[in-house]
């Protein structure tokens, strides 16, 4: 009796494990149809459309979501729509993490697109831990080097060059055009400005005067102080590397001072239409400076992406001006559709990231610089165009248009060549 009894409940307890295994077994392969219906594809994105960096970057969500509808009206993606929900993090961390944790336990979206700043996404993939629960995070908007590290942050996938790249590239240019020349530095003090920091000193460039601001300090009386430091040091050129709000501010004052000095703009805060709208600052005051992008300017409209981009914006943006930040999330927008798509018809988490792992260099986009996507690089973007702003806030190349700088975010050389893009997708449409 005491054997059977041992024995049934054995197997009483294999049968409760066996159960709790195949529940177990169950919850991933559940949780990675999260936001996925017959119909629909549910994402999220957080991004400031309040507070000192939302001119601007406010932009940047409503533009992907205008492409978005316009796939919607053309059958969508695998015949799902697709469903943006868009939350206001205030370019603040602790909000951004608050905002990604309702998309993913209450609003239970697929996959996180398009989130916006250096230290929200450090900040919610730290505090939230989407790559321990397998949420892909896609084509985040920002820069950091550090993202690239595909075993840290193993579902996460950057899409602009690093800010390190920026810096290597510029810097190059720098020393190459402006030697003998007194240098200043205008720097956010966070990871996205030490990863510019570390970019200049792989690229050999020191500035003789480096001014570190704290993001949301920015104004027009911080930014008076920074004039007036550079003016005295007499700083002949500047190099603005933090957000447009910056830029604005340090523009106006500036040119109230009556100092002029060569002013380079960095790729995140050198938006033309954001600089005059932030402090009215006349778009005549960027004639001459210098910048760096990896995309065609907004202004650009013989550019086929520009072009297309401007009638989505017409149609599915109303009232709002076309510029660099919507050219950015209407790009980021047709990345992802082509992610989902490459996904297949039966989307999963796993499916999605394999996708880009496999397919993402060869997605057709907007962007001139080549794309390095593959099972062992997280990296986007791996390069640059050096131009010049005129009157109208336009910034055409120095060189011709095809001439890119690529490189690393390590110590690998600057090179300078010619790359060829994918041609657009027929209607703009996911292939």
């Amino acid at each position: 009796m005491i054997g059977s009894f041992r024995k049934k409940s054995l197997l009483a307890a294999s049968a409760v494990i066996a159960a709790s295994a195949l529940a177990l077994t169950a919850i991933p392969a559940q949780a990675s149809r999260v936001g996925v219906t017959k119909t629909s594809i549910k994402l999220g994105i957080t991004v400031p459309l309040t507070g000192p960096a939302s001119p601007g970057y406010a932009k940047v969500a409503p533009a992907m979501k205008a492409y978005f509808e316009y796939v919607n009206a053309n059958g969508g993606v695998n015949g799902r729509k697709i469903n943006l929900i868009i939350k206001d993090d205030k370019y603040l961390p602790q909000e951004a993490v608050n905002r990604t944790n309702e998309l993913i336990l209450r609003d239970k979206v697929f996959a996180i697109v398009g989130a916006l700043g250096t230290a929200n996404n450090l900040a919610v993939n730290s505090k939230v831990r989407l790559g321990a629960r397998g949420v892909p995070t896609l084509f985040v908007n920002t820069g950091f080097s550090g993202f690239a590290n595909k075993r840290k942050f193993p579902t996460l996938f950057p899409l602009f060059p690093s800010y390190a790249m920026e810096a290597k590239v510029m810097g190059t240019y720098i020393k190459e055009n402006f030697a003998g020349k007194k240098l200043g530095l205008i720097v956010q003090n966070d990871d996205f400005g030490q990863d510019a920091l570390k970019g200049f000193a792989t690229a050999g460039v020191k500035f003789d005067e480096t001014i570190k601001y704290v993001s949301g300090t920015q104004s027009a009386t911080t930014a008076t102080t920074w004039i007036q430091k550079l003016a005295a040091a007499r700083v002949e050129v500047v190099y603005l590397f933090g957000v447009s709000t910056a830029t604005a501010a340090a523009l106006a004052v500036a040119a109230q001072a009556g100092y002029r000095p060569q002013w380079i703009l960095g790729s995140v805060g050198g938006d033309a239409t954001t600089i005059r709208t932030a402090t009215a600052v006349p778009v005549a005051v960027l004639n001459g400076a210098l910048g760096a992008s990896f995309m065609p300017d907004a202004a650009d409209t013989a550019d086929e992406y520009v072009k297309f981009f401007r009638e989505i914006n017409n149609e599915y943006n109303k009232g709002v001006d076309f510029d660099n930040n919507v050219l950015a999330g209407m790009n980021g927008g047709m990345m992802v559709a082509q992610a989902l798509k490459a996904a297949g018809p039966k989307p999963t988490r796993k499916k999605l990231i394999a996708a880009i792992e496999n397919r993402g260099a060869s997605f057709a986009s907007a962007g001139l610089a080549p794309l390095a996507f593959s099972r062992t690089s997280r990296v986007g973007y791996t390069g640059y165009w050096i131009g010049k702003y005129n009157a109208t806030g336009a910034i055409i190349p120095v060189e011709a248009k095809n001439v890119i700088y690529t490189t690393d975010s390590g110590n690998g050389p600057v090179v300078k060549g010619t790359s060829k893009r994918p041609a657009l997708p027929t209607k703009g449409l996911p292939e």
